[in-house]
């Protein structure tokens, strides 16, 4: 299931792409599939070892192009082991609202990215996450939770003010706000409550059929309760406070 557009990030082969936060690497993989050169990043070396296991699968059965890479890399996202301009595409796909440094984190993810270059991001929506917090606090109130509420329009100027110009925004995910309503309130912890295993059936079966009905639904749904909100920069320009000496490469 993917958040960003990969229709709108102009990725192929030779392209350089940084998936940051990669997590179960659902973005590094689409990347790695249109012949991109892919890094799936991220803190979790566990989560890691499981992309990497896929990604090698995906080059043993001729899914990628010959003259596609990919590799996996662990390392913390305000500090990332990359020069200046390495990248053709960066994509942080629904991580900021997990990073209390998120200044850092924004200002990490555009000095990598070179002049021209897209940056993709993404996070949950005010609307259905604030819905979820006044249901659960233990939706939220754990261990790398969310640890904030973004308004796209505040994010949009953190971003904004680094030297990057909004191309493009969209909502995504509208089917998975009322699953996560529902969670939150009988009980984010409790997958066996009948409604809550019936409705996740319901995005299972969509995801693997993708009927037209429900693609149709998400599509008249995503601007009033789409899940998250997915936005796409450009970078014009290289902030010299965003400068800093390139750094060596450790992956797992």
């Amino acid at each position: 299931m993917l958040t960003v557009d990969f229709d709108r990030l102009g990725i192929g082969p030779s392209t350089k792409v940084i998936d940051v936060g990669c997590g179960a690497g659902r973005h590094a993989f689409e990347a790695y599939r249109r012949g991109a050169d892919v890094v799936a990043f991220d803190r979790d070396e566990s989560e890691l070892r499981s992309v990497d296991t896929i990604l090698r699968a995906m080059a043993e059965n001729g899914e990628v192009p010959a003259s596609a890479s990919a590799k996996v890399v662990i390392g913390d996202a305000l500090s990332l082991p990359y020069a200046d301009e390495t990248f053709d595409c960066v994509i942080a796909s629904e991580i900021l609202e997990h990073v209390p440094e998120d200044d850092a984190a924004i200002a990490e993810l555009i000095r990598v990215l070179k002049v021209g270059g897209t940056l993709a991001v993404s996070v949950p929506r005010w609307l259905p996450e604030r819905v979820c917090w006044l249901l659960s606090d233990e939706y939220h109130s754990n261990e790398g939770g969310h640890v904030r509420i973004y308004r796209a329009s505040r994010l949009r100027d953190k971003i904004a003010c680094g030297g990057m110009e909004l191309t493009h925004a969209h909502h995504a995910h509208a089917l998975h706000s009322p699953f996560w309503w529902l969670k939150c309130a009988v009980g984010v912890s409790n997958t066996d409550h009948p409604a809550v295993a019936a409705y996740h059936q319901l995005l299972v079966w969509d995801l693997m059929r993708r009927p037209k009905i429900t693609q149709l639904a998400e599509s008249l749904l995503n601007p009033i309760v789409g899940k998250s909100v997915a936005m796409y920069f450009v970078k014009q320009q290289v902030a010299e406070s965003q400068k800093t000496p390139g750094y060596s490469v450790a992956s797992v």
